[in-house]
């Protein structure tokens, strides 16, 4: 194979590990959004939930705290009162979110073309 070639694995051969740790880290709604909203830098526990109000507190919570064990989410927090912490995205996170922005473009460009299809989908 040259080393211009793309080396496409078969899930049948077992090969889907790599496949399954993405779908294991996006398995939740709410894993991309917190991740885009931290690509525009440092936020407050309450920055993010104001920047996708349809969250949670329990969820947020929950989310940032599975974003911080994956290694994706940075949590400072400084000994200040009333207590202060804030989150950062981790230079893993990061990469791994700016990975995800063609898709997002993706999405945006073919909108209106997902909601015709499955409009008509349902309509049958």
């Amino acid at each position: 194979m040259s080393s211009g070639q793309l080396t496409v694995f078969s899930m049948q051969d077992g090969n889907d590990y790599y496949l399954r740790a993405i779908v294991k880290i996006t398995s939740s709604k709410w894993t991309l959004p917190v991740l885009h909203t931290l690509l525009n830098g440092t936020k407050r526990y309450h920055q993010i939930n104001v920047a996708l109000p349809d969250i949670t507190q329990k969820v947020l919570t929950d989310m940032l705290r599975k974003l911080e064990r994956y290694g994706f989410v940075k949590r400072t927090a400084y000994p200040t009162v009333p207590p202060k912490v804030e989150y950062s995205l981790t230079d893993l996170g990061e990469s791994f979110a700016t990975a995800f922005l063609p898709a997002v473009a993706w999405a945006r460009s073919n909108l209106d073309e997902l909601d015709k299809t499955e409009e008509l989908y349902d309509l049958r």
